[in-house]
C-alpha cells in the first residue's frame, strides 16, 4: 500500500554544500537550511515506496543547489485504490446516503464499480492520455469517475458545477477535452449550448441520467487484461489531471499534476497525519471536488482506508454531519466561522448569549494556557463547568466524534482555532496551492502550533526568499501550466516554485504565512498593510458576511463590509427588532453600524495604529461566487471588488481626513 510505509529514524548528520548547512534531525526527519544569503529552508525526507528500504529519495536531503526531492515512480495514481482493495477488500471506504442512513461500500466493490466505468471509457474509444472533463457537485460518483479515468489511462479535467457557459467553454476548449461526465440534465444543457465551439468534444455522459450504468454496460466486452495493460502503461511522470485554477484575476490557467504528485504527496501526508487517518477514521467531504484540496483528501482517504461520505448540499451540511458522524473534517475557515457564529446566535435567541460568550472566552484562555504549559486552577474549574454546559453540546452538533479538522485555502483566526481546540476539535492548518497538489505543509496532531501552517511534508522543501516570498520544491510541485510555457517559466525561480505568498520560517522549520505579495496595500504614507488579518478578525462577528480592506495610495486604511444575510434575521430577533430588517435597510441602520463598528474596533486592537481601519462602509450587496466576487473556494476576487465598488471606495475617501477611530460611512451609495 502506497500510504502504509513509515520513514525510519535517521542519525543526525550534517551536509555541507556551496549554499549553506543542512541539518537533519532524528525527531522529525526534517532539514532546516540557511543559505549564505540568509534565506531559511525547511524540508523533510521523501517518503519511501512500500516494500523498499525506507531511505530518503534522491535529493531528499540536498540543498537548494540540487534538483530537490524526487518522487518514486509508483505508476498510476489508480493504485491508491487497487492497493487498498487488495489489502482490505471488505473494508468500507465510501458511503452512500439515503435520507439519514449511510451505507458503507467495501473497497473491493468500489474497485469493481471503478473498473466497470473505466472499461466503458475504453470501449467508447477514448485513447490513452485523452482528456475527460468532470462537471458535478461533490458526490460519491465524482470519486468513482476520477479513479476510473486514471484506471483507463486517461487525464481528468475537473470543472466547477457553478461555472458559467463561458468558463466551461474556456476550460473544455483549452484542455482539448474529448469527453465529459456531467451530474445532471441542467449541466448537460449548459454544455450542449456551447458544443458548437468545442470541436474536440465528442461524447458526454450524465450521472443522474444513468450515464455511468451505460458506460458499465458498454465496457462489458473489455477484458480485464486489456484494462490492466492500460493502467500498467502509465508512468508516475505522466499527466494525471489538469486543474484550472479558480484565480482571483484573469483567465484560469490549466495546472498539470502528474500521477507521482498524487502518490508521493498522499504517502507523505499519510505519514504526517497518521493519527488522523488511523483506526476507524471517517470524513465527510462537502467542499467542491473540482478543487484540489477535496480531491487530494479523497485520494488520501481511499488509500488509507478511511470511510468517505460526500455531501453536495452545504445547506444540509449540519444534518449530514450529525448523521454521518465523521472523525475528521476538511473545511475552509469560513465554515468554522459559520459554526461558531450560528452557535452564538442560537445562544442569544435562547437568552444564553452571555453564558456562551463567557464559555468562548474561557475556551480561548484555556487553550492559550495549555500552549503556554500551565493552566491556573480557577481557569481549569471554569473550563470543566463550561465543558458540561456548552462544549459538549457543540461537539454533539457536529456529530460527536470529530476530533480533528484540516483547514486550508485561507488563514484561520487564532482565536477560533483556540476555541475549537478547547471544545475537543483540533484544527490543523496547512498550506498549499493547486500547484503543490494541495498540501505543502501541515500542523501535526502532536505538534499543533496555532497561528502557523506547520512544517513541510515529507519530500517537500520550503524556502523564504529575500523578499519574504514562500518558495517550494519537492514531490508535490506541479509539472507545468497546460500549453502555457511563458506562465510556467514565470512560476519558477532556480527550480523553486514561486507561490506569491509571503511568510517566515522559525528555527523548527514551522511556516507562518504573513500575506500575499499582490494583496499588500501601500498607503499614501508608505505603510505596508496586509489586509487578511484585519479581514479575518472583522469577519468573526456573526453579522458580518465579507470584508474587503482597501487603502492603496490612500491616506488611511478603510473597509467595505457586507452583512451575513443568513444571520441577519436571528440577530434582529435577539435584539427585539421587529419586523426584521431587510439587507438593504440593515446596511443603513445605526444599530447595525454600531455592531460592525464594534467588530472593527476589536480587529484594530490586534494591529498597529498605522494598520488599523479608520473608516468603513456597509454596502447593501452580497459578495458571492454567483456575483463574480468570490472564487469557488470562497476567496475574495479583490480586483473585481475594487472595480465594482469603486464608487463606494471613493465615497469613503472623498473629502475625508484621517480618522482617529473607526467611523462608519452611513450614507453610502445604494447599489442598483
Amino acid at each position: 500500500m502506497l500510504s502504509g510505509s513509515r520513514l525510519e529514524d535517521e542519525r543526525t548528520h550534517i551536509e555541507r554544500d556551496n549554499e549553506g548547512v543542512a541539518v537533519t534531525d532524528q525527531r522529525a526527519d526534517r532539514t532546516t537550511s540557511t543559505s549564505t544569503g540568509g534565506s531559511p529552508v525547511a524540508h523533510e525526507s521523501a517518503p519511501a515506496a512500500a516494500g523498499r528500504h525506507t531511505a530518503p529519495a534522491p535529493g531528499a536531503l540536498g540543498s537548494a543547489a540540487d534538483s530537490g526531492p524526487v518522487a518514486p515512480d509508483h505508476g498510476s495514481a489508480a493504485r491508491l485504490l487497487s492497493d487498498r482493495a487488495r489489502l482490505t477488500p471488505a473494508r468500507p471506504i465510501l458511503a452512500e446516503r439515503t435520507g439519514d442512513t449511510w451505507t458503507g461500500i467495501a473497497a473491493a466493490d468500489v474497485l469493481a464499480r471503478v473498473r466497470a466505468i473505466a472499461k466503458g471509457f475504453v470501449a467508447a474509444g477514448l485513447q490513452p492520455g485523452a482528456h475527460v472533463a468532470i462537471l458535478s457537485r461533490t458526490r460519491m460518483e465524482w470519486t468513482l469517475v476520477d479513479f476510473a479515468v486514471w484506471t483507463a489511462g486517461l487525464v481528468s479535467v475537473p470543472v466547477y458545477e457553478t461555472s458559467s457557459p463561458d468558463q466551461i467553454r474556456h476550460i473544455l476548449s483549452d484542455s482539448e477535452s474529448v469527453a465529459i461526465v456531467v451530474e445532471k440534465e441542467e449541466h448537460a444543457r449548459r454544455v450542449a449550448g456551447i458544443a458548437g465551439d468545442l470541436p474536440h468534444l465528442g461524447q458526454h455522459w450524465t450521472i443522474d441520467g444513468g450515464g455511468l450504468d451505460d458506460l458499465a454496460r458498454l465496457g462489458e466486452e473489455i477484458a480485464d487484461d486489456e484494462l490492466d495493460a492500460r493502467t500498467a502503461a502509465v508512468s508516475g511522470r505522466d499527466d494525471a489531471t489538469i486543474i484550472y485554477t479558480s484565480g482571483t484575476t484573469g483567465r484560469p490557467k490549466g495546472c498539470v499534476l502528474r500521477h507521482d504528485n498524487f502518490t508521493a504527496t498522499v504517502e507523505g501526508s499519510t505519514e504526517a497525519m497518521s493519527e488522523i487517518v488511523a483506526g476507524d477514521a471517517s470524513t465527510l467531504l462537502f467542499i467542491p471536488m473540482a478543487h484540489v484540496f477535496a480531491r487530494f483528501i479523497a485520494a488520501m482517504s481511499v488509500s488509507a482506508g478511511v470511510l468517505v461520505g460526500h455531501e453536495p448540499d452545504t445547506k444540509d451540511l449540519m444534518r449530514a454531519v450529525s448523521t454521518f458522524k465523521p472523525t475528521f473534517l476538511l473545511a475552509v475557515p469560513r465554515v468554522f466561522e459559520k459554526i461558531y457564529n450560528s452557535a452564538e446566535q442560537k445562544a442569544d435567541l435562547g437568552g444564553k448569549g452571555r453564558v456562551f460568550r463567557a464559555a468562548a472566552a474561557t475556551a480561548v484562555a484555556h487553550s492559550e494556557a495549555v500552549a503556554a504549559g500551565r493552566v491556573p486552577l480557577g481557569l481549569s474549574l471554569r473550563f470543566r463547568l463550561f465543558d458540561r454546559l456548552v462544549y459538549r453540546r457543540l461537539r454533539e452538533a457536529i456529530g460527536g466524534r470529530v476530533r480533528y479538522a484540516i483547514s486550508g485555502s485561507a488563514p484561520l483566526s487564532p482565536r477560533l482555532s483556540h476555541f475549537f481546540r478547547s471544545i475537543g476539535v483540533h484544527i490543523l492548518e496547512g498550506y498549499g496551492l493547486t500547484e503543490t497538489t494541495a498540501p505543502a505543509t501541515v500542523n501535526r496532531a502532536t505538534e499543533l502550533r496555532i497561528g502557523s501552517v506547520g512544517r513541510a511534508l515529507p519530500g517537500v522543501e520550503i524556502r523564504i526568499a529575500d523578499d519574504q516570498e514562500i518558495l517550494i520544491r519537492g514531490v508535490d510541485v506541479f509539472d507545468r501550466y497546460w500549453q502555457n510555457p511563458e506562465a510556467t517559466a514565470a512560476a519558477f525561480r532556480d527550480g523553486w516554485f514561486r507561490t506569491g505568498d509571503l511568510g517566515r520560517l522559525d528555527g523548527d522549520g514551522v511556516l507562518s504565512v504573513t500575506g500575499r505579495a499582490k494583496e499588500l496595500i501601500v498607503t499614501a504614507s508608505g505603510k505596508n498593510v496586509a489586509p487578511a488579518p484585519l479581514e479575518d478578525a472583522i469577519r468573526e462577528h456573526p453579522l458580518v458576511g465579507q470584508v474587503v480592506v482597501v487603502g492603496e495610495g490612500k491616506p488611511f486604511v478603510a473597509a467595505l463590509v457586507t452583512l451575513d444575510r443568513d444571520m441577519l434575521p436571528g440577530w434582529c430577533e435577539a435584539r427585539g427588532i421587529a419586523p426584521a430588517l431587510t439587507p438593504q435597510q440593515a446596511a443603513h441602520d445605526e444599530r447595525v453600524q454600531q455592531a460592525v463598528q464594534e467588530a472593527v474596533d476589536t480587529a484594530n486592537g490586534r494591529v498597529s495604529r498605522a494598520e488599523s481601519v479608520r473608516s468603513f462602509s456597509v454596502v447593501d450587496a452580497d459578495l458571492t461566487e454567483a456575483s463574480g466576487h468570490l472564487t469557488p473556494k470562497l476567496t475574495i476576487k479583490r480586483s473585481v471588488v475594487l472595480r465594482d465598488f469603486a464608487a463606494d471606495i471613493e465615497y469613503i475617501y472623498s473629502g475625508s481626513k484621517v480618522q482617529t477611530t473607526a467611523t462608519p460611512v452611513v450614507q453610502s451609495r445604494r447599489r442598483h
